[in-house]
């Protein structure tokens, strides 16, 4: 059965992103080859993830001795769907077209087979969007699966990495 996969570069984007989160060290950047190094992603790919990141808003650089990338916002403001969507382009589960544009209806069920596919990409971009990097976070620590409301219920020291991981 085949299945609907989120790309090397939106998992790849998503670890990086999540390292960063796990081991946010006040305002101070992660080197690149750091973050390569926890996460096991190979480095040169990394930096052009790292670049599209930082081009949508989600990260934020530092160049020169001491650089490197931070969260631009907190954990509990970035979700997967947003991750994904900045190195993937919108979350669709195929290159299809819309129903009725174009002369996407011109052939016999097609109009009715757009409209399930643009509804399977909506149902998963709304669950990516239900997880947060905070979320990921809990996961990580082995705090089980936190809803997205539940961010806020972080025991102390999670809130505070989540505070500190972001350079606003």
């Amino acid at each position: 059965m085949d299945v609907v996969k989120v790309s090397t570069r939106g998992d790849y984007a998503s670890r990086a992103l999540l390292s960063l989160a796990l081991h946010a060290d006040g305002a101070r950047p992660t080197s690149v080859r750091d973050i390569a190094e926890r996460t096991g992603l190979p480095q040169p790919y990394l930096e052009q993830i790292l670049l599209a990141l930082k081009g949508a808003g989600l990260v934020r650089s530092k160049r020169g001795v001491g650089g490197g990338y931070v969260l631009a916002r907190p954990p509990a403001e970035l979700t997967l769907s947003q991750i994904v969507s900045a190195v993937d382009g919108p979350i669709v589960a195929g290159d299809f077209g819309e129903p009725h544009q174009n002369g996407a209806c011109s052939h016999e069920g097609q109009c009715v087979l757009l409209s399930v596919w643009a509804d399977v990409g909506e149902h998963m971009r709304q669950h990516l969007d239900s997880f947060t990097l905070a979320d990921m976070v809990s996961r990580s620590r082995g705090q089980g699966a936190a809803a997205p409301d539940e961010a806020d219920d972080l025991e102390p020291d999670a809130a505070e990495a989540d505070q500190a991981s972001f350079v606003g």
